[in-house]
């Protein structure tokens, strides 16, 4: 028998995809998403740092979460979207992805907590697994992600 699942308790995620992966950003983050633009170098900041753009007159920067986690450098298509995340303290930032794939709600019961294994870069990033269907979504931990930190 299914428990009754109240509204509060699941969370959206858009559901996204680096290379053959899908990925899910709580959507709570999410202020926006554009396409791919123009993005303007900036002279001595981490490699995966890829400038900044001009969004509605205001300056932001954007990462490639790619090369953050070490894999494949980025190639843009039509597809290629840059997500706006607004964080509490560090204010906004976008990040490069492949492609933004669907909206899905996801109960607390269809998310897997993942061991945090210290040597795995990439694990440092997810903080869950999603169960949506017959899909496994890796969820990933955004402040993780828009730290200043290295993975280490």
């Amino acid at each position: 028998m299914k428990k009754n699942i109240k509204d509060n308790d699941t969370v959206q995620y858009i559901v996204v995809q680096l290379g053959g992966e899908q990925y899910g950003i709580n959507i709570r983050y999410v202020d926006n998403i554009v396409r791919m633009q123009k993005i303007t170098r900036v002279p001595k900041v981490q490699h995966y740092f890829k400038g900044v753009i001009n969004l509605r007159g205001e300056v932001m920067p954007v990462m490639s979460i790619r090369s953050k986690m070490g894999l494949p450098e980025d190639e843009f298509t039509d597809d290629t979207r840059i997500i706006i995340l607004k964080a509490e303290e560090k204010g906004s930032l976008g990040v490069i992805i492949d492609a933004v794939k669907e909206v899905v709600t996801l109960a607390p019961e269809e998310i897997d907590k993942v061991a945090y294994d210290a040597k795995d870069e990439r694990s440092n990033f997810i903080n869950g697994i999603g169960k949506h269907g017959e899909e496994l979504v890796s969820l990933f931990d955004i402040n993780c992600i828009i730290g200043e930190k290295e993975a280490v």
